[in-house]
Parts: C-alpha cells; sequence; structure tokens
C-alpha cells in the first residue's frame, strides 16, 4: 500500500486476564519486551462515543471561548501553566491543538509545594448545560488510571516480582495527563516549513513518548505509525472498540531498556484527525531510577534512586524541547 505496511498489533484482553492471569502477563512483557505497542480489549468503563462527544464539544468552539482556557504562554491573561487548552502553534512540527487536564490534589492536601506546576488545578470550560464536558471526562480519567493499574499488575506478574511493585509510584498523587487532540488538516497546500519525510506530511514527528505508560483512543483514525524492529515504518491497523498502549522512556529506563519504548508519529491524513491519549504518571517524588528490579530480584546492578518530576523536567524542556514545556519554570526540589 502506498500509505505505510499495515501493521496488526498483539491484542490485550483484559477480559481473559481475569481467568489467565499467567498467561497474560507473559504475553504483556513479551509484548513490551520485543514491540512496545498493543491493542487492550475489554476495557471496563470506557465510553468512546462520549470522548467523541467531548471532542467536538470543545474543538467545534470558536477561539474566543477557547483563548479563556489557554495556557498562560498562549494567553498571558491565564494563570494555568501545564493544563488547559493549547491551540496550533505556527513553525512547529507538531500541527495540533488540544485540551488536557490533570486529577486534582485534595485542597488539604499540604504535602505539595506552592510553585509545584505538576499539580497546578485544572482549568475548565465553561458549559452551558447541553453536555457534561468536565464530569464525563474525569470519570473517564479513573477509568484510564484504573486500567494502567491493572495492565502494571500484569506487568508485575510477568516480570517475576510482586503484582503491587508499581503501585507506590502512583499514590496518592499521580502526575498523569488525560489530553483530546485535534489535528487539523492543512488548508491548501502545506508551507516549506512543514515537517516531511519520506515524502509524507507529518502531523506529529518521531518521537518515544516520555511518561510511564500511554492509553490511546484512536477513533478509527488512521495516521499512527510505529517502528519496526528493522526500522520500518508501518501504519497501525485500523481496530474498532479498543485502545492502543505503548510504555514511554521512564518506564523502559527503569528497567535498564528490558521494556521498549517505541518510536512512533502521526501522518498527515488530509482530514481532521482526533484522538484521546493518557500519559501515566507517577508522582513527582516517586523513584524512577535505574535498575528498578534489582530492587526486587537482588541481581544486576544496584538501583540509583531518582525522582519523577525533575527528571520528566529536564528531559521534555532541555532535550527533547517539546514546545509545550518550554516555557515552564524550573521547580525547586
Amino acid at each position: 500500500m502506498s500509505y505505510a505496511d499495515e501493521f496488526k498489533l498483539p491484542v490485550i484482553d483484559l477480559k481473559e486476564a481475569k481467568c489467565r492471569r499467567k498467561e497474560t502477563a507473559a504475553k504483556i512483557v513479551d509484548v513490551l519486551e520485543n514491540v512496545g505497542f498493543a491493542y487492550i480489549d475489554n476495557v471496563h468503563g470506557i465510553d468512546y462515543k462520549g470522548l467523541w462527544d467531548c471532542c467536538q464539544w470543545i474543538f467545534s468552539k470558536p477561539m474566543e471561548f477557547k483563548k479563556k482556557i489557554m495556557r498562560k504562554q498562549w494567553n498571558p491573561d491565564n494563570e494555568n501553566l501545564y493544563r488547559g487548552y493549547f491551540p496550533v502553534v505556527k513553525d512547529e512540527p507538531s500541527r495540533k491543538e488540544g485540551f488536557e487536564f490533570a486529577r486534582d490534589v485534595p485542597a488539604d492536601d499540604k504535602s505539595v509545594s506552592a510553585n509545584n506546576w505538576f499539580y497546578e488545578k485544572s482549568t475548565w470550560p465553561e458549559e452551558d448545560g447541553s453536555f457534561p464536558f468536565r464530569e464525563f471526562l474525569q470519570s473517564q480519567y479513573e477509568v484510564m488510571h484504573d486500567t494502567c493499574m491493572e495492565l502494571l499488575k500484569l506487568c508485575a506478574i510477568g516480570l517475576g516480582i510482586p503484582e503491587n511493585s508499581f503501585m507506590d509510584l502512583f499514590n496518592p498523587r499521580p502526575c498523569s495527563t488525560f489530553r483530546i487532540l485535534h489535528y487539523p488538516p492543512w488548508e491548501g497546500a502545506p508551507p516549506s516549513n512543514a515537517h516531511i519525510e519520506d515524502g509524507k506530511i507529518l502531523a506529529t514527528p518521531e518521537h518515544t513518548d516520555s511518561e510511564f505508560m500511554t492509553l490511546l483512543t484512536t477513533f478509527q483514525f488512521r495516521g499512527l505509525e510505529v517502528m519496526q524492529a528493522d526500522g520500518k515504518w508501518a501504519e497501525v491497523a485500523v481496530r474498532p472498540g479498543c485502545l492502543v498502549m505503548n510504555i514511554g522512556d521512564t518506564f523502559s529506563r527503569m528497567l535498564g531498556g528490558k521494556f521498549k519504548a517505541t518510536r512512533h508519529r502521526v501522518i498527515d491524513i488530509g482530514l481532521d484527525r482526533y484522538s484521546v491519549p493518557f500519559f501515566l504518571g507517577p508522582k513527582f517524588e516517586g523513584d524512577i531510577g535505574v535498575n528498578f528490579l534489582s530492587m526486587h530480584t537482588g541481581e544486576g546492578p544496584a538501583h540509583t534512586p531518582e525522582k519523577f518530576g525533575p527528571w520528566f523536567l529536564h528531559t521534555v524542556k532541555h532535550r527533547k524541547k517539546y514546545f509545550e514545556y518550554k516555557v515552564l519554570p524550573e521547580i525547586e526540589d
């Protein structure tokens, strides 16, 4: 096919995992060691239609509406640094607009410093009663979080360590991000600064995710490509009624590269494309240092502790230089 070779990912069935736990655990470890991406079937509580409606509700609004929840980087009148809306940014290789939020830290939690914008309160748009945007998305956040926890328990079983080995990294205040995205097509011919590879216009250039684990709703849109072991790109085949899962640099690095953070990209398909990624992130002080397994197995090099927050900020701001993070201030540890 002219677009890219179609690639059907392995399937992790969470319904099957309830009665075939060890077999599913072995499969997910094999997938993450060799492929890095999988379809996730039978996710309890997910509402794909509702997620689609969220995308249509907010991205159909005029810019005047979206500007009220825009990050301070693009609207100096606002105070939100890390959450809220971001527009399509001219001269950036990623062509997309998005809205994102997190689980808010309880007001009486005094363990978070005032300058730690990782935990800033989420900014929400005004609603007119026609659609429960905030309530629905907050409920779906919990579905995504719980699904990730189940997948991590299966990972632990497959690795031969206690089932709850990863749980403390995310309790009580994960730094996860729930994002809804719109990739608008170019109007007319792409400008000379458009990002093009292999003769294809990219909506998001080649990259690995930085967080721990990603669960992606694709709404049956094509456009996601993954790099295979031979270095060739392959289009992820559309598969209705499932999530696409992959892991990020944080998880891969913790395990010394045992699990694979696979490179991927998004192609401009010439249509309005929507997707909803959930980026699972550990708590700010979560220990994501290398050689994590040695703490449980007693084998290999000793574990070196390292906090997630400072490592993540340095990675996305100074190493990967993502446009969403360039102006974020440093955080006193």
